[in-house]
């Protein structure tokens, strides 16, 4: 798997790229903004993840990844920073990063984080189209439609989208979207499920769609067709 690696420390840009490639990863390393840009989007180079630091001279990390974002380029991507707050975090996941991890880490987290944004579980690789009331999902491009509008997706937000898809008007609980997600080794907080699912509800807004996610309190969450009447 080849990587792309955005960290304008020199001395920790090779530290990590050093673990990356023990790991068994093929890594490019940029130092700046503006040759980030380059490499981040040019699709020859075929990238499977990017690491972007969110403070790069020139161009920062997040105007790198909304440029990608924008071109369809929708390789999952990990923001790293030492802005800890929760507005920044809500922010970099808002603008198109898959996670958010904090300076200083260590390396075994980022391996981790990297292992669970590649992973994809085997019902959400079965079907590449899922369709629902006035949605369709091509869930290889992380293509959402609805009518005439279309939005791209990040990695994270389809494999949240798609479990609803592939269970519309079901219940679906917190500890079961991690479970299908991010597997049972992770220990992701129940608040950042929260956030993808306001995530999702704002591209279903923008899009048009007649869908909503809705939560059952104290049970979790319910895809469901506002036009096809209410569910019990």
């Amino acid at each position: 798997m080849k990587i792309l690696l955005i960290e304008d420390d020199m001395e920790l840009c090779g530290s990590i790229q050093e673990e990356l490639q023990k790991a068994g990863y093929v890594v490019d390393c940029c130092y700046d903004g503006e040759t980030a840009m380059i490499h981040a989007l040019n699709r020859e180079y075929g990238y499977d993840l990017a690491v972007i630091d969110r403070m790069l001279p020139i161009i920062d990390g997040m105007t790198v990844i909304k440029a990608m974002r924008r071109k369809g380029i929708s390789i999952p991507v990990i923001i790293t920073t030492g802005m800890s707050e929760l507005n920044d975090r809500i922010e970099g996941l808002d603008n198109g990063a898959d996670d958010y991890l904090v300076k200083p880490f260590h390396i075994s987290e980022l391996l981790a984080r990297i292992r669970a944004l590649t992973r994809r579980p085997a019902e959400i690789r079965q079907e590449t189209c899922i369709c629902f009331a006035d949605l369709s999902f091509d869930q290889a491009e992380h293509l959402l439609t609805c009518g005439g509008n279309s939005l791209l997706l990040t990695a994270r937000e389809s494999e949240v989208l798609s479990v609803f898809l592939s269970r519309p008007h079901s219940l679906v609980s917190r500890d079961q979207l991690i479970y299908k997600i991010w597997g049972t080794d992770t220990d992701i907080v129940p608040g950042n499920v929260d956030n993808y699912i306001s995530f999702l509800r704002k591209r279903l807004r923008e899009i048009g769609s007649g869908c909503e996610i809705k939560t059952v309190y104290g049970s979790g969450y319910r895809l469901e067709d506002k036009n096809a009447g209410a569910f019990i």
